[in-house]
């Protein structure tokens, strides 16, 4: 039926990964850490099959001991000039094809594997910015699908603002009108 607005959100997606400027390029994951949520902002990688979002982080971080917990996460995009929501319900499941992260792994960029080799977990305290070291030898590198259960769209326009809800069935996508 409104499956054009589900083919709107996956162009918007690959945007995100695409074009380094697009909004939804980094989006508000939230997971579930001893009962409450906790949120932060990561950077959307590439749109997978179905709708599945890929995204990378340090093994060490808070975020994989809370999916380790609770796999349950929700991924928040917002487009500010078209004014889109995207908000995706699923399931996180770490990459374990350890031929996928070799590759994944040798496409970032030299500059940006720092922030998978720091000689200290994500978070640990310290006295300055600048007494961040290294460890050359050994990375923390992780990825993560988020295989999505639902996708909630929100349009805000005049006269009424468009809300649908995608839910993932057996046969594909089903879609539901909200009230917005």
């Amino acid at each position: 039926m409104e499956q054009r607005y589900l083919e709107d959100i996956k162009a918007e997606l690959i945007n995100g990964y695409a074009k380094k400027r697009h909004p939804f390029r980094y989006f508000t994951l939230a997971t579930v850490h001893k009962k409450a949520p906790r949120q932060r902002t990561v950077v959307l990688r590439k749109l997978l099959p179905d709708f599945n979002l890929l995204f990378f982080t340090d093994l060490r971080s808070q975020k994989v001991e809370d999916i380790k917990n609770n796999n349950t996460v929700s991924a928040l995009f917002y487009h500010p000039k078209k004014l889109i929501q995207v908000k995706v319900d699923g399931k996180a499941q770490f990459v374990e094809d350890k031929h996928t992260l070799k590759t994944y792994w040798n496409n970032i960029p030299e500059h940006s594997r720092k922030d998978y080799i720091t000689a200290s977990a994500p978070g640990t305290p310290i006295a300055n910015p600048d007494h961040t070291s290294y460890n050359l030898e050994q990375h923390h590198f992780c990825a993560i699908h988020i295989v999505p259960t639902t996708i909630e769209y929100l349009q805000l326009k005049r006269p009424n603002h468009l809300r649908l809800k995608f839910s993932k069935q057996e046969g594909g996508w089903q879609d539901q009108f909200l009230v917005p």
